[in-house]
Protein backbone atom coordinates (compact mmCIF):
# COMPACT_ATOMS: atom_id res chain seq x y z
CA UNK A 1 0.00 0.00 0.00
CA UNK A 2 1.12 3.26 -1.05
CA UNK A 3 1.12 5.54 1.72
CA UNK A 4 1.55 9.28 1.47
CA UNK A 5 3.79 12.00 3.75
CA UNK A 6 1.58 14.67 4.18
CA UNK A 7 0.40 13.83 7.56
CA UNK A 8 3.94 14.57 9.40
CA UNK A 9 4.13 17.46 10.75
CA UNK A 10 6.89 19.26 12.25
CA UNK A 11 5.52 18.40 15.82
CA UNK A 12 2.98 15.52 15.28
CA UNK A 13 1.45 13.49 12.78
CA UNK A 14 -1.69 14.59 11.32
CA UNK A 15 -4.00 14.09 8.78
CA UNK A 16 -7.83 12.66 7.38
CA UNK A 17 -8.63 9.51 7.98
CA UNK A 18 -8.02 6.78 5.80
CA UNK A 19 -6.58 8.79 2.82
CA UNK A 20 -3.50 10.38 4.98
CA UNK A 21 -3.65 8.36 8.16
CA UNK A 22 -4.82 5.11 8.41
CA UNK A 23 -3.88 1.54 9.91
CA UNK A 24 -1.33 0.54 7.73
CA UNK A 25 0.67 4.09 8.33
CA UNK A 26 0.08 3.17 12.54
CA UNK A 27 1.22 -0.38 12.17
CA UNK A 28 4.81 1.05 10.40
CA UNK A 29 4.61 3.32 12.48
CA UNK A 30 4.60 1.37 16.11
CA UNK A 31 7.36 -0.70 14.19
CA UNK A 32 9.55 2.24 13.27
CA UNK A 33 9.14 3.42 16.81
CA UNK A 34 10.59 0.36 18.70
CA UNK A 35 13.62 0.17 15.37
CA UNK A 36 14.65 4.04 15.96
CA UNK A 37 14.42 4.28 19.86
CA UNK A 38 14.98 0.28 21.17
CA UNK A 39 11.72 1.01 22.87
CA UNK A 40 11.08 -1.89 25.38
CA UNK A 41 7.90 -0.77 26.45
CA UNK A 42 5.74 2.11 25.44
CA UNK A 43 2.37 3.64 26.91
CA UNK A 44 -0.41 4.31 24.33
CA UNK A 45 -3.95 5.93 24.06
CA UNK A 46 -6.70 7.18 22.11
CA UNK A 47 -8.50 10.53 22.27
CA UNK A 48 -12.14 10.08 21.30
CA UNK A 49 -12.31 9.90 17.39
CA UNK A 50 -14.09 7.49 15.79
CA UNK A 51 -11.35 5.70 14.18
CA UNK A 52 -9.18 5.72 17.24
CA UNK A 53 -9.66 2.05 18.57
CA UNK A 54 -8.89 0.83 14.84
CA UNK A 55 -5.75 3.53 14.50
CA UNK A 56 -4.33 1.91 17.64
CA UNK A 57 -5.02 -1.81 17.32
CA UNK A 58 -2.70 -1.42 14.08
CA UNK A 59 -0.26 0.84 16.27
CA UNK A 60 -0.01 -2.40 19.26
CA UNK A 61 0.39 -5.05 16.57
CA UNK A 62 3.54 -2.73 14.74
CA UNK A 63 5.09 -2.22 18.38
CA UNK A 64 4.37 -6.08 19.66
CA UNK A 65 5.36 -7.36 16.51
CA UNK A 66 9.00 -5.59 17.26
CA UNK A 67 8.55 -7.33 20.75
CA UNK A 68 8.01 -4.08 22.78
CA UNK A 69 5.01 -4.49 25.54
CA UNK A 70 2.58 -2.14 25.48
CA UNK A 71 0.52 -0.65 28.56
CA UNK A 72 -2.56 0.91 27.08
CA UNK A 73 -4.25 3.74 28.70
CA UNK A 74 -7.95 3.48 26.76
CA UNK A 75 -9.30 6.69 26.02
CA UNK A 76 -7.45 9.39 27.54
CA UNK A 77 -6.06 12.82 26.85
CA UNK A 78 -2.50 13.40 25.34
CA UNK A 79 -1.75 15.10 28.66
CA UNK A 80 -2.40 11.38 30.14
CA UNK A 81 0.32 9.56 27.75
CA UNK A 82 2.59 12.21 29.09
CA UNK A 83 2.12 11.38 32.98
CA UNK A 84 1.97 7.57 32.06
CA UNK A 85 5.29 7.26 30.54
CA UNK A 86 6.62 9.51 33.16
CA UNK A 87 5.06 8.17 35.97
CA UNK A 88 5.64 4.35 35.21
CA UNK A 89 8.60 5.12 33.94
CA UNK A 90 8.50 3.47 30.95
CA UNK A 91 10.39 4.24 27.39
CA UNK A 92 7.85 6.04 25.45
CA UNK A 93 4.53 6.75 24.88
CA UNK A 94 2.10 7.89 21.56
CA UNK A 95 -1.23 9.03 21.75
CA UNK A 96 -3.40 8.87 18.84
CA UNK A 97 -5.29 12.10 18.18
CA UNK A 98 -5.46 14.91 15.87
CA UNK A 99 -6.37 17.51 19.06
CA UNK A 100 -8.44 20.25 17.26
CA UNK A 101 -8.95 19.18 13.87
CA UNK A 102 -12.41 18.04 13.00
CA UNK A 103 -13.93 15.03 12.98
CA UNK A 104 -12.57 13.30 9.57
CA UNK A 105 -8.91 13.72 11.06
CA UNK A 106 -6.69 11.90 13.34
CA UNK A 107 -3.01 11.44 14.11
CA UNK A 108 0.15 11.04 16.81
CA UNK A 109 1.95 12.60 19.55
CA UNK A 110 4.71 10.93 20.55
CA UNK A 111 7.45 10.95 23.45
CA UNK A 112 10.50 9.50 24.50
CA UNK A 113 11.22 8.64 28.30
CA UNK A 114 10.63 10.59 30.67
CA UNK A 115 7.78 12.29 28.14
CA UNK A 116 10.56 14.15 26.13
CA UNK A 117 8.89 15.31 22.63
CA UNK A 118 9.46 13.24 19.44
CA UNK A 119 9.59 16.24 16.14
CA UNK A 120 10.65 16.07 12.90
CA UNK A 121 14.71 17.34 14.74
CA UNK A 122 14.71 14.69 17.01
CA UNK A 123 13.49 11.78 15.24
CA UNK A 124 10.27 11.91 13.98
CA UNK A 125 12.01 12.66 10.36
CA UNK A 126 13.33 9.06 11.08
CA UNK A 127 9.98 7.49 11.52
CA UNK A 128 8.79 8.92 8.13
CA UNK A 129 11.36 7.54 6.41
CA UNK A 130 10.93 4.34 7.51
CA UNK A 131 7.14 4.29 7.84
CA UNK A 132 6.96 5.79 4.22
CA UNK A 133 9.21 3.45 2.44
CA UNK A 134 7.88 0.11 4.59
CA UNK A 135 12.04 -0.45 5.00
CA UNK A 136 12.60 -2.02 7.73
CA UNK A 137 15.22 -4.43 9.32
CA UNK A 138 14.72 -8.02 9.73
CA UNK A 139 13.01 -9.42 12.68
CA UNK A 140 14.62 -12.66 13.67
CA UNK A 141 13.78 -14.52 16.94
CA UNK A 142 12.03 -12.02 18.12
CA UNK A 143 9.23 -12.77 20.93
CA UNK A 144 6.16 -10.67 20.23
CA UNK A 145 5.58 -8.17 23.11
CA UNK A 146 2.49 -8.33 25.41
CA UNK A 147 -0.34 -5.51 26.17
CA UNK A 148 -1.52 -4.45 29.08
CA UNK A 149 -4.45 -2.32 30.15
CA UNK A 150 -3.98 -0.29 32.89
CA UNK A 151 -6.22 2.95 34.25
CA UNK A 152 -3.85 5.48 35.03
CA UNK A 153 -6.81 8.27 36.09
CA UNK A 154 -6.44 7.14 39.90
CA UNK A 155 -2.95 8.03 39.89
CA UNK A 156 -3.13 11.14 37.27
CA UNK A 157 -6.00 13.12 39.55
CA UNK A 158 -4.12 12.78 42.69
CA UNK A 159 -1.52 14.58 40.85
CA UNK A 160 -3.77 16.86 39.17
CA UNK A 161 -4.52 17.86 42.99
CA UNK A 162 -0.62 18.29 44.45
CA UNK A 163 -0.56 21.84 42.37
CA UNK A 164 -3.45 23.51 44.65
CA UNK A 165 -4.48 23.90 48.65
CA UNK A 166 -7.83 22.25 48.59
CA UNK A 167 -8.38 23.74 52.09
CA UNK A 168 -7.99 27.36 49.98
CA UNK A 169 -10.82 26.79 47.56
CA UNK A 170 -13.96 28.52 47.83
CA UNK A 171 -17.03 26.99 46.51
CA UNK A 172 -16.98 28.62 43.09
CA UNK A 173 -19.85 27.84 40.77
CA UNK A 174 -18.02 26.78 37.44
CA UNK A 175 -19.07 26.46 34.02
CA UNK A 176 -17.36 23.34 32.13
CA UNK A 177 -17.39 23.02 28.40
CA UNK A 178 -15.55 19.69 27.61
CA UNK A 179 -16.88 20.09 23.88
CA UNK A 180 -17.71 16.31 23.30
CA UNK A 181 -14.09 15.82 24.18
CA UNK A 182 -11.93 13.54 26.05
CA UNK A 183 -12.04 16.03 29.23
CA UNK A 184 -15.44 15.15 30.28
CA UNK A 185 -14.27 12.10 32.48
CA UNK A 186 -11.55 14.10 33.85
CA UNK A 187 -14.02 16.35 35.29
CA UNK A 188 -16.35 13.80 36.78
CA UNK A 189 -13.18 12.34 38.53
CA UNK A 190 -11.90 15.88 39.57
CA UNK A 191 -15.63 17.30 40.80
CA UNK A 192 -15.55 14.24 43.72
CA UNK A 193 -12.28 16.16 45.37
CA UNK A 194 -13.52 19.75 44.82
CA UNK A 195 -15.80 22.30 46.18
CA UNK A 196 -17.12 23.55 43.36
CA UNK A 197 -20.45 23.69 41.43
CA UNK A 198 -19.77 22.14 38.27
CA UNK A 199 -22.30 23.05 35.47
CA UNK A 200 -21.66 20.74 32.87
CA UNK A 201 -21.32 21.45 28.81
CA UNK A 202 -21.10 19.00 26.49
CA UNK A 203 -19.59 16.86 28.77
CA UNK A 204 -20.50 13.19 27.11
CA UNK A 205 -17.36 12.53 24.54
CA UNK A 206 -18.55 11.84 21.33
CA UNK A 207 -16.19 11.42 17.78
CA UNK A 208 -19.42 12.69 15.97
CA UNK A 209 -18.96 15.98 17.60
CA UNK A 210 -22.36 16.36 17.50
CA UNK A 211 -22.00 20.50 19.04
CA UNK A 212 -19.31 21.23 16.36
CA UNK A 213 -15.83 20.62 16.56
CA UNK A 214 -14.10 21.18 20.30
CA UNK A 215 -12.01 23.86 19.55
CA UNK A 216 -12.71 27.07 21.68
CA UNK A 217 -10.12 29.16 20.25
CA UNK A 218 -12.12 29.34 16.87
CA UNK A 219 -14.73 32.84 18.01
CA UNK A 220 -17.75 31.26 16.62
CA UNK A 221 -17.39 28.03 19.24
CA UNK A 222 -17.06 30.57 22.47
CA UNK A 223 -20.56 31.81 22.64
CA UNK A 224 -21.73 28.21 24.08
CA UNK A 225 -20.30 28.68 26.69
CA UNK A 226 -20.60 32.27 27.83
CA UNK A 227 -24.25 32.23 27.43
CA UNK A 228 -24.30 29.64 29.79
CA UNK A 229 -21.73 31.64 32.08
CA UNK A 230 -24.43 35.07 31.81
CA UNK A 231 -27.92 32.53 32.55
CA UNK A 232 -26.20 31.06 35.64
CA UNK A 233 -24.59 33.70 36.88
CA UNK A 234 -21.83 31.38 37.08
CA UNK A 235 -17.72 32.66 38.17
CA UNK A 236 -15.76 31.58 35.53
CA UNK A 237 -15.77 29.43 32.47
CA UNK A 238 -13.63 26.49 31.11
CA UNK A 239 -13.68 25.38 27.77
CA UNK A 240 -11.10 22.55 25.94
CA UNK A 241 -10.09 21.16 22.77
CA UNK A 242 -10.44 17.33 22.10
CA UNK A 243 -7.93 16.09 23.53
CA UNK A 244 -7.90 18.74 26.81
CA UNK A 245 -4.33 19.75 25.89
CA UNK A 246 -5.16 22.81 26.00
CA UNK A 247 -7.73 25.12 27.96
CA UNK A 248 -9.55 28.77 27.80
CA UNK A 249 -10.58 30.59 30.02
CA UNK A 250 -14.03 32.81 30.29
CA UNK A 251 -14.93 35.29 33.05
CA UNK A 252 -18.06 35.93 35.04
CA UNK A 253 -19.46 38.34 32.32
CA UNK A 254 -18.76 35.45 29.58
CA UNK A 255 -15.84 37.26 28.18
CA UNK A 256 -13.38 35.27 26.57
CA UNK A 257 -9.28 35.61 28.47
CA UNK A 258 -6.12 35.56 25.77
CA UNK A 259 -3.80 32.87 26.53
CA UNK A 260 -1.66 35.81 26.75
CA UNK A 261 -3.10 37.34 29.50
CA UNK A 262 -3.00 33.86 31.52
CA UNK A 263 0.66 33.15 30.76
CA UNK A 264 1.75 36.18 33.67
CA UNK A 265 -1.35 35.34 35.93
CA UNK A 266 -0.08 31.72 35.78
CA UNK A 267 3.34 32.56 36.72
CA UNK A 268 2.74 34.94 39.92
CA UNK A 269 1.08 31.27 41.09
CA UNK A 270 4.48 29.81 40.85
CA UNK A 271 6.15 32.78 42.03
CA UNK A 272 4.03 33.11 45.49
CA UNK A 273 5.01 29.21 45.93
CA UNK A 274 8.84 29.24 44.27
CA UNK A 275 10.28 32.39 44.75
CA UNK A 276 12.70 33.47 42.71
CA UNK A 277 11.96 30.87 40.03
CA UNK A 278 12.72 31.04 36.29
CA UNK A 279 9.86 31.51 33.75
CA UNK A 280 9.69 30.62 30.49
CA UNK A 281 7.70 32.77 27.78
CA UNK A 282 7.33 33.10 23.82
CA UNK A 283 8.45 36.00 21.91
CA UNK A 284 4.93 36.99 19.96
CA UNK A 285 3.48 39.02 23.14
CA UNK A 286 5.66 39.32 25.62
CA UNK A 287 5.52 43.10 27.94
CA UNK A 288 2.61 41.99 30.41
CA UNK A 289 4.35 38.19 31.23
CA UNK A 290 8.02 40.42 32.16
CA UNK A 291 6.39 43.10 34.35
CA UNK A 292 4.18 40.42 36.23
CA UNK A 293 7.42 38.22 36.50
CA UNK A 294 9.86 40.78 37.79
CA UNK A 295 7.50 42.11 40.06
CA UNK A 296 7.29 38.99 41.46
CA UNK A 297 10.86 38.00 41.74
CA UNK A 298 11.25 35.83 38.95
CA UNK A 299 13.43 35.53 36.18
CA UNK A 300 11.44 35.97 32.56
CA UNK A 301 13.25 33.93 29.81
CA UNK A 302 12.37 34.26 26.04
CA UNK A 303 11.97 30.99 24.08
CA UNK A 304 10.67 30.25 20.25
CA UNK A 305 7.56 29.30 20.35
CA UNK A 306 6.64 25.68 19.79
CA UNK A 307 6.24 22.77 22.31
CA UNK A 308 9.91 21.14 21.66
CA UNK A 309 11.74 24.37 22.13
CA UNK A 310 9.81 25.88 25.25
CA UNK A 311 10.34 22.08 27.12
CA UNK A 312 14.02 22.08 25.58
CA UNK A 313 14.48 25.14 27.10
CA UNK A 314 12.76 24.35 30.40
CA UNK A 315 14.95 21.53 31.14
CA UNK A 316 17.95 23.71 30.25
CA UNK A 317 17.24 26.69 32.94
CA UNK A 318 15.39 24.52 35.27
CA UNK A 319 12.35 26.36 34.92
CA UNK A 320 8.98 25.92 37.14
CA UNK A 321 6.79 27.08 34.53
CA UNK A 322 6.54 28.34 30.78
CA UNK A 323 3.30 29.55 28.76
CA UNK A 324 2.37 30.45 25.24
CA UNK A 325 -0.11 32.85 24.19
CA UNK A 326 -1.98 29.66 22.35
CA UNK A 327 -3.02 28.49 25.60
CA UNK A 328 -0.50 26.01 26.06
CA UNK A 329 1.09 25.73 29.79
CA UNK A 330 4.03 23.75 30.49
CA UNK A 331 5.12 22.57 34.05
CA UNK A 332 7.87 21.30 35.36
CA UNK A 333 6.52 18.95 37.84
CA UNK A 334 4.36 17.34 34.72
CA UNK A 335 7.87 16.20 33.38
CA UNK A 336 8.08 19.89 31.34
CA UNK A 337 4.46 18.95 29.57
CA UNK A 338 2.21 20.89 28.63
CA UNK A 339 -1.31 19.82 30.52
CA UNK A 340 -5.13 21.55 30.00
CA UNK A 341 -5.91 20.34 33.58
CA UNK A 342 -3.52 22.41 35.98
CA UNK A 343 -3.89 25.76 34.32
CA UNK A 344 -7.33 26.30 35.45
CA UNK A 345 -7.23 24.28 39.03
CA UNK A 346 -4.07 27.01 39.18
CA UNK A 347 -6.64 29.67 38.68
CA UNK A 348 -9.33 28.98 41.01
CA UNK A 349 -6.96 28.89 43.75
CA UNK A 350 -5.58 32.78 42.46
CA UNK A 351 -9.06 33.46 42.46
CA UNK A 352 -10.19 31.63 45.47
CA UNK A 353 -7.09 33.85 47.57
CA UNK A 354 -7.90 37.24 46.13
CA UNK A 355 -11.65 37.30 46.72
CA UNK A 356 -12.47 39.29 43.70
CA UNK A 357 -14.17 38.43 40.14
CA UNK A 358 -11.75 36.54 37.33
CA UNK A 359 -12.66 40.15 35.33
CA UNK A 360 -11.26 42.34 38.33
CA UNK A 361 -8.25 40.40 38.06
CA UNK A 362 -7.36 40.21 34.14
CA UNK A 363 -9.19 43.76 33.61
CA UNK A 364 -6.26 46.02 34.51
CA UNK A 365 -3.64 43.76 33.37
CA UNK A 366 -6.12 43.38 29.24
CA UNK A 367 -6.09 47.44 29.28
CA UNK A 368 -2.14 47.70 30.33
CA UNK A 369 -1.11 46.31 27.60
CA UNK A 370 -3.99 46.01 24.56
CA UNK A 371 -3.26 43.37 22.02
CA UNK A 372 -4.40 42.66 18.24
CA UNK A 373 -4.73 38.99 18.94
CA UNK A 374 -2.95 37.15 16.75
CA UNK A 375 -3.98 38.09 12.84
CA UNK A 376 -3.30 35.36 10.11
CA UNK A 377 -3.05 36.73 6.59
CA UNK A 378 -2.22 34.30 2.80
CA UNK A 379 0.58 35.63 1.22
CA UNK A 380 2.56 34.90 -2.40
CA UNK A 381 5.88 35.24 -0.48
CA UNK A 382 6.17 35.14 3.20
CA UNK A 383 10.13 36.20 3.45
CA UNK A 384 9.60 39.00 0.78
CA UNK A 385 6.98 40.59 3.15
CA UNK A 386 8.49 40.36 6.65
CA UNK A 387 12.06 41.62 4.56
CA UNK A 388 9.90 44.48 3.75
CA UNK A 389 8.36 45.25 7.15
CA UNK A 390 12.10 44.88 8.79
CA UNK A 391 13.57 47.64 5.92
CA UNK A 392 10.27 49.96 7.20
CA UNK A 393 10.37 49.61 10.75
CA UNK A 394 13.91 48.42 12.00
CA UNK A 395 16.02 51.14 11.65
CA UNK A 396 13.60 53.44 14.20
CA UNK A 397 13.16 50.08 16.90
CA UNK A 398 14.74 47.39 18.25
CA UNK A 399 14.92 44.39 16.34
CA UNK A 400 14.87 40.86 17.82
CA UNK A 401 14.57 37.23 15.89
CA UNK A 402 14.27 34.58 18.55
CA UNK A 403 11.06 33.50 16.28
CA UNK A 404 10.08 35.67 13.32
CA UNK A 405 10.71 39.40 13.46
CA UNK A 406 9.85 41.07 16.64
CA UNK A 407 10.41 45.14 16.79
CA UNK A 408 9.80 47.10 19.61
CA UNK A 409 9.53 50.75 20.29
CA UNK A 410 8.55 52.79 23.48
CA UNK A 411 4.81 52.20 23.10
CA UNK A 412 3.99 49.60 20.99
CA UNK A 413 5.98 46.65 19.85
CA UNK A 414 5.04 43.86 17.04
CA UNK A 415 5.73 40.07 16.03
CA UNK A 416 5.48 38.82 12.63
CA UNK A 417 5.92 34.98 11.91
CA UNK A 418 5.74 32.19 9.00
CA UNK A 419 3.67 29.50 9.12
CA UNK A 420 5.16 26.13 9.29
CA UNK A 421 2.79 24.71 6.95
CA UNK A 422 1.23 27.29 4.70
CA UNK A 423 1.77 30.44 3.16
CA UNK A 424 0.33 32.74 5.96
CA UNK A 425 2.31 35.83 7.61
CA UNK A 426 0.65 36.12 12.07
CA UNK A 427 0.41 39.05 12.88
CA UNK A 428 0.71 40.13 17.03
CA UNK A 429 0.72 43.78 18.06
CA UNK A 430 0.65 45.20 21.56
CA UNK A 431 0.96 48.61 23.14
CA UNK A 432 1.31 50.32 26.47
CA UNK A 433 -1.96 51.20 27.80
CA UNK A 434 -3.20 52.77 24.25
CA UNK A 435 -5.60 51.27 22.38
CA UNK A 436 -6.30 53.73 19.33
CA UNK A 437 -2.11 53.34 18.89
CA UNK A 438 -2.89 49.47 18.86
CA UNK A 439 -5.66 49.93 16.02
CA UNK A 440 -3.59 52.70 14.18
CA UNK A 441 -0.48 50.42 13.98
CA UNK A 442 -2.29 46.83 13.36
CA UNK A 443 -4.40 48.75 10.57
CA UNK A 444 -0.96 50.19 9.16
CA UNK A 445 0.94 46.89 9.24
CA UNK A 446 -1.84 44.76 7.94
CA UNK A 447 -2.08 47.17 4.94
CA UNK A 448 1.63 46.44 4.06
CA UNK A 449 0.87 42.92 4.62
CA UNK A 450 -1.95 42.64 2.57
CA UNK A 451 -1.06 45.10 -0.16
Amino acid sequence: MELKRDAFKAYDIRGKYPEEVNEELAYRIGRSFVELFKAKKVAVGHDIRLSGPSVQAALVRGLTEMGCDVVDIGQCGTEMIYFATAYLKIDGGIMITASHNPKEYNGMKLVREQSKPISSDTGLKDIEERAITGVFEPVIGVTAGTVEAVDIMPEYIKHLLTYVDISALKPLKIVANTGNGAAGPIINELEKHLPFQFIKVFNEPDGNFPNGVPNPILEENREATAKVIRETKADIGIAWDGDFDRCFMFDENGEFIEGYYMVGFLAKAFLRKLPGSKIIYDPRLTWNTIELVEADGGTPVMCKSGHAFIKERMRKEGAVYGGEMSAHHYFKDFSYCDSGMIPWLLVLELISRAGKPFSHLMSERMNRYPISGEINSKVVDAKAVIAKIEAQYGPSGTVTKVDGLSIEYPQWRFNLRMSNTEPVIRLNVETREDAALLKEKTDELLAIIRG
